[in-house]
């Protein structure tokens, strides 16, 4: 909506700049009706203004193509099927995004230097690394969702089914319909109502752990899954020597333990498993 608003006022300031030239040269005569302006054209001008016309179109089509073509260099794009685990990614600054089923994630390359900004497309659970020079902007079809540091999880498949619920820190929400806004805090769940927002303590906290159940991760670093899974049970935790944080990991988990998860885990990357007690270690091979 926005390229196209752009495009527009380009076109008519274009037509504008036309209309004044002509009319400084003294050479509207002939009644044109153009992009809601009455032209008067002598006959001898209308070739010239067809040319120019032609050319001017000419210019703002390849403007857009270039755009258009220049687009996927600059931004990037997640996409998740029907049926699919939830798909993880890891953002430049260290955000993580939990993509459902269904749903879909544009981003930049590189996040500008006063704010990240991401378009989403349906479900997606939210954990934000906090920045307060840079606020994560998260543009859904229904709202704009403005944050520092948190996390909170998106239910956007359709206009009005729009909700929020934070997990923690506050998320402030920003109706596109009316510019109406609220801060939604730990506990809360926003929901659009008939075109309002409308703020509820929240029931299902269970949502916040059901991406984790049947989940994907590509090209993750083995830090980054290790407290991934040690957020989704509090009766053992995974324990990951620090030299090993930086290895990336592709691995699919449905429903299962954090041992079993442990053991895939070594069985991938060639490392070592034990435990004591409630803790799994994860070590380097002796």
């Amino acid at each position: 909506m926005m390229f196209r608003e752009e495009r527009e006022n380009k076109t008519n300031q274009a037509w504008n700049n036309l209309y004044q030239r002509l009319q400084e040269d003294g050479l509207l005569e002939q009644s044109v009706e153009v992009s809601g302006r009455r032209m008067f054209l002598t006959p001898r001008t209308l070739k010239w203004v067809a040319s120019v016309a032609v050319l001017l179109l000419c210019g703002i089509s390849v403007y857009w193509l270039h755009n258009a073509a220049s687009t996927p260099l600059d931004r990037l794009a997640l996409k998740n099927e029907k049926g699919n685990p939830t798909l993880v990614n890891t953002f430049e600054d260290g955000s993580t995004v939990y993509l459902s089923e269904q749903a879909s994630l544009e981003y930049p390359v590189h996040f500008a230097k006063n704010e990240r900004t991401v378009f989403l497309k349906g479900d997606a659970y939210f954990e934000v690394s906090g920045n307060p020079e840079r606020p994560f902007i998260i543009e859904t079809k229904a709202a704009f969702i403005k944050v520092i540091g948190t996390k909170f999880n998106v239910k956007s498949k359709n206009e009005a089914a729009f909700s929020l619920s934070v997990r923690s820190g506050i998320v402030k929400v920003i109706s596109k319909k009316n510019g109406e806004s609220t801060d939604v805090r730990a506990g809360q769940t926003v929901c659009l109502k008939a075109d309002k927002l409308q703020t509820m303590q929240t029931r299902d906290y269970e949502q916040f752990n059901s991406y984790l159940k049947y989940i994907h991760f590509k090209d993750q670093t083995l830090s980054n899954v290790v407290r991934m899974i040690n957020e989704t049970t509090d009766s053992v935790q995974l324990k990951l020597a620090p030299e090993l944080g930086d290895r990336l990991l592709t691995v699919t988990f449905s429903n299962d333990s954090p041992y079993t998860m442990a053991e895939l885990i070594c069985m991938a990357l060639n490392l070592q498993l034990s435990q004591q007690q409630n803790i799994i270690y994860i070590t380097q091979q002796k």
